[in-house]
This record gives structure tokens, sequence and C-alpha cells, in this order.
């Protein structure tokens, strides 16, 4: 299966206050919030939803396709990319811009507040899929990721014309979309992915009820974190998917991006969807123990006894199959 993930490329500089958000805020004063947190903590690290989830997808073996925009800055980033089985061969790099910046600090609850400057992704509403698809042969499935609005919605359009299946993961960007864009990303696409609150926030971007989207979408797959995921269709009882658990969380940004690389790994080599969940919440496991959204490391017969554990030993045989030789 050829996987195309659109999306964002950035560099994260992730810091850690070691007390608590909630203790700081002052209910009678949240209309005029001026803070400063003293942190212990920077990393500089590579993210972006696209780069991560397709840094995932090589680690396991395949070779997506990443499709979006980097910076001035890219060339050291695209070589890791490439080290790691990423096809590089689609992301436009500017020639004026940097690569977008994703600055987080998480609180000792495992909060976050987070900032996004944009930079070079804005010029990845210039992308045309369908130019992607020439290079590489076909798409059999399009990832849309958090992005330029208007890339995000172009890469949907396109996808669908084209024919490849379409996994709409909004995100962080439903915060900035209208009712009619929000729409346009979720209908018709074969997987949807939220978090609980995202979930939440897109039936009131969308105005449909959870019965409505689901008559939309082919599976809204939704990440519960310590509790894991829920898989969703049309007329069928959701199945809950339990988390692998964890051991000492070290940063919990880039959890959701591994477990969508795990699920796709999962659809990519035919298993079912409960399968590929199992998979993604395994990788999840592994990005919370690491700092950064690409640093972990994938020693196969760890994720094989982490499966096993979790989810039994059938999950951990189909695991096993795919990972020898890594």
């Amino acid at each position: 299966m050829r996987i195309a993930v659109t999306g964002s490329i950035a560099t994260d500089h992730l810091m850690v206050f070691p007390g608590r958000f909630a203790d700081q805020l002052i209910t009678e004063q949240l209309d005029k919030v001026s803070l400063s947190f003293l942190v212990d903590h920077l990393e500089v690290r590579r993210g972006g939803v696209a780069a991560n989830i397709s840094f995932g997808l090589g680690r396991l073996g395949l070779r997506p396709v990443l499709v979006g925009a980097a910076g001035v800055d890219f060339a050291e980033y695209e070589a890791w990319l490439r080290a790691g089985g990423v096809d590089t061969g689609s992301v436009r790099v500017s020639e004026t811009l940097h690569t977008a910046r994703f600055v987080c600090t998480t609180d000792a609850d495992q909060n976050q507040i987070a900032t996004f400057y944009a930079g070079a992704m804005a010029e990845a509403r210039e992308i045309d899929l369908a130019e992607v698809a020439r290079r590489t042969g076909r798409l059999d499935l399009a990832l849309v990721g958090a992005d330029d609005p208007a890339a995000m919605l172009r890469h949907t359009a396109a996808a669908h014309r084209l024919g490849a299946a379409v996994a709409a993961d909004p995100s962080q960007q439903l915060a900035r979309l209208d009712a009619d864009q929000t729409r346009s990303l979720v209908d018709g696409a074969r997987f949807l992915f939220t978090n609980e609150y995202e979930a939440a926030l897109l039936k009131e971007r969308t105005g449909w009820t959870a019965q409505q989207v689901l008559g939309r979408v082919g599976m809204w797959i939704t990440t519960l974190g310590a509790d894991g995921a829920v898989l969703a269709r049309a007329g069928e009882d959701p199945v809950p998917v339990p988390a692998v658990p964890a051991g000492t969380i070290a940063d919990p940004t880039g959890a959701g991006d591994a477990f969508r690389s795990g699920f796709l790994a999962g659809t990519a080599w035919g298993w079912t969807a409960e399968r590929a969940t199992q998979l993604g919440c395994t990788l999840a496991t592994t990005v919370l123990e690491s700092t950064g959204t690409q640093e972990y490391k994938l020693v196969p017969a760890d994720l094989v006894g982490r499966a096993a554990d979790a989810y039994g030993p059938a999950a951990a045989a189909d695991l096993e199959l795919r990972l020898a030789g890594m």
C-alpha cells in the first residue's frame, strides 16, 4: 500500500514546567491572563505531525511519502527522514521561509500549553497530490493531517478525485476551521482520527451528531490517552481497545502521531482495525517513554513483549512475523 502523509513538518521546542498550570490560574482573571512559566528543561527536537507519522511508518518498514512544506533549514532534517525510510521527494522546500516551529510547555500533570508558528507551512497549499501520484506511481491512501487549512482542503479533494482512500486527521487545526471546511475534510473519509476533546469539538464545528459523523466516514478512531482508543462504525457497537501500560512517562508529545503510524502500518499489512489499533497503542506507549517525537528506539523484542502482555499471544505473533529481520 502506498501511503501519502500530508501535514506539518516542524521543529519542536519542548519545555518542562515542574508545577501545575491549574495552580497559576485565577478564575476571576481568566479574561486577563498574563503568565510566564520558569521551566527546568528544554529539548529541541524534530517534529510536525506529518513528519512524525511518516517517521514511525518508516521505522516499521514501510516507505511513506511525506507531503508538506519545509524551510530553507530543512537539509539536515531531510537527511534524517530519508535515513529512516521516508520518501521526501514530494516535500516543497521554501526559498525564503524557515521550517515551522512548535513551542510546547508540559506541566507536572502532563497538561500542555503550546504555540505553533507556520513559517514555510503556508506554502503547502501549492503542493498538488496529482503530481505526487504521478511521481510515485500511485496513491492508495492519503492521511490529511494538521497543515495550512487551504492545503488540507486541497489535498482532501485531490485524494477523492484520485480514488485514494482518505484518513482525515484535522487535530489541532479544528480550532481554525469553520463548519463547511470541517465537513469537507470529514465527509467521505475511510478513517477519521480524533482524540476525545477533538471529537467533541468536531461535532460542535460540523453541527453533526456522532451518528451523523459515522454516516459519513468508514470508521471513527478516537484516542483516549491512558484508556486506549475506541473504534466506531455506523450501525455497530463501539470497540474499545485498551492502552499498553507505560512505565515512566517522559513526554506525551508525539504519542498520538505514533498511534497513527502503528494503525496505518497495520492497515497496510491487511490487519483488522482492532489489531491495527493494538499496534498503534503499543507504539504510542513507546513514544510516551521517550523525550521527543522521533528519538524513540524500536526494539522488535520489546514491542512483541508489550503486545503479548497487553493483547495476548495472537497479537504478539502477528507483530513478530512483521518485524522479523528488523
